[in-house]
């Protein structure tokens, strides 16, 4: 420990006196400390407000025109997105329009489809009906004339075994098939009229 000097109560007054600030004035400064420490504060002052001060309003500026930037930008955001929103809303209620549109379309072509591909069978079934009729009446015919020639080959033959001469004469052979089927029309028709009154 270094030793320091005691210094009795008689000699601090002593000390006192011989500056002229005495133990009177125990809270007031020595007038040498408030001038240098004025000088002090002067100095200190020049420094801030010269060099520490303007680069803090500097420093301050940048950051409140960087946060006002951001408010606009994020006000700009917000405004663009809103605008985004809006426009993506009305495609999609476009797209969804045209989707029901669309759907209304094919229903619309689809009914008509059918509509045709029903008309189109229909057409194809009476085609195929009166085709059917057609070719039943031609095999109906081609069986009457088939069953003529038969008949008529069959009555010539039984005839000229009945009536013992021959009929072998084309035009005489005519006239007797075209007779016996002309009787056999009749009997067929006269029992069906009988029938029917």
């Amino acid at each position: 420990m270094i030793a320091q000097p005691l210094i009795a109560a008689g000699d601090a007054e002593e000390v006192g006196h011989a500056t002229g600030w005495g133990s009177e004035l125990p809270i007031v400064p020595h007038p040498s400390e408030l001038i240098l420490s004025l000088v002090f504060f002067a100095i200190v002052y020049y420094v801030m407000k010269k060099y520490v001060v303007p680069r803090l309003e500097a420093v301050y500026a940048e950051r409140t025109a960087e946060i006002e930037g951001g408010i606009e930008k994020a006000a700009q955001a917000q405004a663009e997105a809103a605008a985004a929103l809006d426009e993506y809303q009305s495609q999609l209620a476009e797209a969804r329009a045209e989707a029901g549109r669309i759907r209304e379309e094919a229903r619309t072509q689809g009914a008509q489809i059918v509509a045709e591909m029903r008309e189109q069978a229909q057409a194809e079934a009476a085609r195929i009906v009166a085709s059917a009729q057609q070719q039943v009446a031609a095999e109906r015919q081609q069986a009457v004339v088939q069953l003529r020639s038969d008949v008529g080959a069959l009555a010539t033959d039984l005839a000229s075994r009945i009536v013992g001469e021959s009929l072998q004469d084309s035009a005489r052979q005519s006239r007797v098939i075209d007779r016996f089927l002309d009787e056999l029309e009749q009997a067929e028709t006269a029992p069906t009229s009988g029938r029917v009154s």
